[in-house]
């Protein structure tokens, strides 16, 4: 899965390159269906805890450190005279969207709250004792399809932030990226 979130990002850093359309920000929410109604609490507290036991944030932790490092490796190859200043924006930046990978995070949570019965999330946890270990076999590639969609428009959206936050910063500073 690694292998797919440095994909992820690489992808995600040549478009922030290419500045990408403010309209990608609009699908970073997470919805489970437009039919769908959203999941009770209680199928929710239930999927985060399935997903803590699978260590479901190993799929995200540090995208947001790698978009803006990403970001910063893109204007150094035009600017390289301002790599001073561009790690230090980095570093802000990197204090200031700490924590954004929970809003992953909490999608994870929806996508799976909404692909399994409450039922089925206690058999999951159960260490999957039933056949449900079966269903989730099944289930764990659209589920992580889903998941792969959600987290590709909000590092998007954050690339298109951290950007134009750099840019922000660097005016600050009385220089202009190119």
């Amino acid at each position: 899965m690694m292998k797919l979130q440095r994909a992820l990002l690489i992808a995600i850093v040549a478009m922030a390159a290419g500045w990408c359309a403010p309209a990608l920000a609009q699908q970073a929410q997470p919805k489970a269906s437009p039919a769908a109604p959203a999941p009770p609490a209680s199928a929710l507290a239930l999927a985060h805890q399935l997903l803590e036991i699978k260590n479901g944030k190993a799929l995200y932790e540090g995208s947001s450190a790698g978009i803006i490092d990403g970001i910063k490796s893109e204007f150094l190859r035009n600017n390289l005279n301002m790599q001073r200043d561009l790690d230090e924006v980095a570093a802000k930046l990197k204090e200031q969207l700490r924590g954004r990978e929970g809003e992953i995070g909490k999608a994870l949570d929806i996508i799976y709250a909404t692909s399994f019965t409450e039922d089925e999330l206690k058999g999951l946890i159960a260490f999957y004792k039933t056949p449900l270990g079966q269903k989730l076999l099944d289930q764990e590639p659209k589920t992580l399809n889903a998941f792969v969609g959600f987290t590709d428009a909000w590092n998007v959206n954050l690339a298109s932030e951290a950007s134009t936050k750099f840019r922000e910063e660097m005016k600050k500073r009385g220089k202009s990226l190119m």
